[in-house]
């Protein structure tokens, strides 16, 4: 396919939109120097907010607090740690104070530390996480975050800055230990808190400003009075002015009054809320008119149709922050009133091929990101996308390009241009090309009140499915259907590949999903199906993600014979041959893989169509190597590992490599299971282009087998060498370069016609994970993916099986 040159003209929606002029929020930063001493900018928790003036003349809140934030993507134990603080002007005397922790930060969450109460003020703070009593000077002071409980003793900033303890430091007012530039204009009645986004640039100054205290603890409970009752007239900010023409809100941290809006969905499920848009838009298309309102814990009380006025906190909400996601700008905390109900909603944005951009991103910024940048909805998708968040959307008769999932969820193609399988899906082909138009599909309603429809890849949701455009960290842009079209059933079918000739050797690899011997039976049948049927039984299986016989249970054990026995006795149940098996235990816990699983490659082969050449020595540790030259060639383990203490194995598969023989020659087949893309960025990351920081160990494993390869057929240049399994990655990509490098394997994928090169579906997209690699000699092969599992809601596993046929 080739990639076009230049986007193709897409018209934006087209929606008349009055103008309205916004009441502007004028805010001053000041930024100063950094000295030449500060520590590491936190990537998890770090302090958010610190607060002295609890109980001071003119308060309203009794305690002082310091208050915790993780953007971090996991929760962040805090057993261990503390808080402390020291006075502006530290002498010899000084001393830090120190309030121990307990617990964990939960990701995107936050934690309340209560201290010393003063004799003024009526609001207590919402119950805290922590507490202590240090009394906090209202206007000067530091604060640090610290691995352990005993008193820091550091009393300048380079000290503190050096002191590997110290996590997170905050100093205002005239505070000497300071990150940067202490943030002024703390005082009995205002805090000092992180901006929007929770920015650590280790300048106090320019990460945090003083301002009304909102203390917030881990239950998303704020202090009595803090959350104003629901508001009776209209504010000045609409919902266009808190979305603006960037990903992230220029008034993030701060709470906005009586912003308008009529509900257009709701979900009392998972995050719950709901969606308001403004029914008169402004004239600018960057500009969202639709925002998503979190309850917390509580059930939304409103009906889709109701007029509301609400007052909220702006956020800045990322599902997976650690993982490069974007964020949902959404108000917090609220306050509701309903002035009316039974109102129609907007109209909804048709998102099909004639206004999606055919360029998927803009280039990043300074920093790295497309969140400072302004949208430019008509020329790239995912600012197309950002500019209707939120808001009411809808797509007609569209194509399921990614099956029902246990979660309720499926994808569709929006865009009828993007790049289409033989079966229905979308072909991920480049990664310059991810195809526009991928849209996932959640109802608002739970399935015990509305059955989601079951669908397969290549069905059609017909008429119109339509709600609000949420974001997600498992799909990106999702629309939240409160109108689900109906389930066109096109009956995909699941493939059986060609029979094999008598002089044929037919060898298959199969990832059969973390198969341990305490899956139920149901599962060892279904898999078992797909060998003997599908597969029609081939005479040498190479199986990926073969659990030890108790699974993850975490208690040593590496042995697999339960888990392979009951396999190989689920084949016969099904009418296969008694396979023979062959594998080498992996060391415990050294493998990746669900903990405690072991996983390893296993090679199931038929005796009575190919013998296994035994050759003692192979263990988890050894690693196999070549002997011999010309017709004597042999390896010198069977079955080996290559290769398994060198640094590309670490905590991943070994490759397992295996010496056959058919009509009395030799083959040698590697089976993989390459590391897996855990830790990529998204398509739809914020960062642009994503890092693929997992692909880095790829290559290397890559480079390691490929030296293999090409040892061996130094030995032997007519050596027959068939590599086979889940390689986690692309045909296109630098890994499947390396392994094929000089022409020692060529990947058979690339043969296959382009509509059918994918064995894989995620996120909408067709794609190749498994591959099937002979070296020259084999010569004559012919390979087939055999599409059983991936583009059905009902799987075996994850990934669909693949089959060569050679003749040796």
């Amino acid at each position: 396919m080739t990639t076009p040159t230049a986007p193709r003209p897409r018209s934006r929606r087209a929606l008349l939109r009055a103008a309205i002029v916004p009441a502007g929020l004028a805010a001053s930063l000041v930024l100063a120097p950094l000295p030449a001493a500060v520590a590491a900018p936190s990537a998890d928790v770090l302090i958010a907010e610190v607060y002295g003036g609890g109980g001071n003349s003119g308060a309203t809140l009794k305690n002082d607090f310091v208050e915790l934030a993780n953007k971090g993507g996991a929760a962040f134990g805090l057993d261990g740690w503390s808080v402390q603080y020291i006075s502006a002007a530290p002498g010899p005397a000084s001393q830090w104070g120190v309030t121990p922790l307990t617990g964990s930060v939960a990701p995107g969450g936050r934690y309340l530390v209560a201290e010393a109460a003063g004799a003024a003020g009526t609001v207590e703070l919402p119950a805290p996480d922590a507490a202590g009593s240090l009394a906090l000077s209202a206007t000067s002071g530091t604060v640090a975050l610290v691995r352990g409980t005993d008193p820091l003793t550091c009393k300048t900033a380079a000290d503190c800055a050096a002191d590997p303890r110290v996590r997170d430091l905050v100093g205002f007012g005239t505070a000497a230990v300071r990150e940067g530039s202490p943030v002024p204009g703390a005082s009995n009645t205002a805090a000092v808190a992180r901006k929007g986004g929770l920015p650590d640039t280790d300048d106090n100054a320019a990460d945090l400003a003083a301002g009304a205290p909102t203390p917030t603890n881990s239950r998303g409970e704020v202090a009595e009075g803090s959350t104003p009752t629901g508001p009776t007239e209209p504010g000045t900010v609409r919902i266009h002015d808190i979305q603006g023409s960037t990903r992230v809100s220029d008034r993030t941290g701060r709470t906005v009054a009586g912003v308008p809006g009529v509900v257009t969905g709701v979900r009392a499920y998972g995050s719950k809320g709901f969606w308001i848009q403004d029914p008169n838009p402004d004239a600018d298309p960057a500009t969202s008119e639709g925002v998503f309102v979190y309850t917390g814990s509580a059930d939304p009380t409103v009906k889709v149709g109701d007029a509301v006025l609400v007052t909220g906190k702006v956020t800045e909400y990322y599902p997976n922050f650690n993982g490069g996601s974007q964020s949902l700008t959404q108000l917090s905390n609220p306050a509701v009133t309903v002035v009316s109900s039974g109102n129609p909603l907007p109209a909804a944005v048709v998102v099909d091929t004639r206004n999606i951009p055919g360029t998927y991103s803009p280039a990043a910024g300074a920093d790295g990101t497309i969140n400072g940048v302004a949208l430019d909805p008509e020329k790239y998708t995912l600012d197309f996308y950002e500019s209707l968040e939120g808001m009411l959307v809808e797509v007609r008769d569209v194509r399921v390009v990614q099956a029902t999932d246990k979660y309720n969820e499926l994808w569709v193609a929006a865009d009828k241009q993007d790049q289409k399988s033989k079966r229905g899906g979308l072909l991920y082909e480049s990664y310059a090309e991810p195809n526009v138009g991928r849209l996932m599909v959640q109802q608002q309603a739970p399935v015990s009140r509305q059955p989601f429809p079951v669908a397969n890849v290549g069905d059609v949701l017909t008429g119109t499915t339509a709600g609000p455009l949420d974001y997600n960290q498992f799909g990106g842009y999702t629309l939240v259907a409160g109108t689900l079209g109906a389930l066109q059933d096109n009956h995909l079918q699941r493939e059986v590949t060609a029979p094999a000739g008598e002089r044929e050797l037919t060898i298959a690899t199969y990832n059969v999903e973390n198969l341990a011997a305490t899956n139920p039976d149901a599962k060892f049948a279904e898999l078992a199906a797909g060998v003997v049927t599908h597969l029609r039984s081939p005479d040498i299986v190479a199986l990926e993600e073969i659990q030890d016989n108790n699974g993850a249970k975490n208690d040593g054990t590496v042995d697999a014979s339960e888990t392979v026995a009951k396999f190989t006795a689920a084949i016969r149940a099904a009418g296969g041959p008694a396979y023979d098996w062959r594998a080498v235990d992996p060391e415990n816990g050294k493998d990746g893989g669900e903990p405690g699983g072991n996983i390893r490659q296993v090679f199931l082969f038929n005796p009575q169509r190919v013998s296994f050449t035994d050759i003692p020595g192979g263990t988890a540790t050894t690693a196999v190597d070549v002997a011999g030259t010309g017709a004597a060639a042999s390896l010198t383990a069977s079955p080996g590992r290559i290769a398994p203490a060198d640094a590309a194995w670490a905590n991943s598969r070994k490759p397992l490599v295996g010496q056959f023989s058919f009509r009395g020659k030799k083959v040698f087949v590697i089976a993989n299971h390459f590391n897996s893309k855990g830790g990529d960025q998204g398509i739809d990351s914020r960062f642009q282009a994503p890092t693929r920081s997992s692909e880095v160990q790829r290559i290397a494993q890559a480079t390691v087998e490929q030296a293999f390869v090409a040892k061996l057929l130094a030995a032997d240049k007519e050596a027959r060498v068939v590599s086979v399994g889940d390689f986690n990655d692309y045909q296109f990509s630098p890994a499947l370069a390396a392994l094929t490098k000089d022409g020692v394997l060529r990947d058979l994928v690339n043969e296959l016609p382009e509509k059918e090169q994918y064995s894989y579906v995620y996120q909408g997209n067709s794609q190749v994970l498994d591959h099937i690699l002979v070296s020259p000699e084999v010569g004559y092969a012919k390979y087939d993916v055999v599409h059983i599992n991936a583009e059905f809601a009902q799987q075996a596993s994850d990934h669909d099986p693949q089959v060569v046929r050679i003749k040796p």
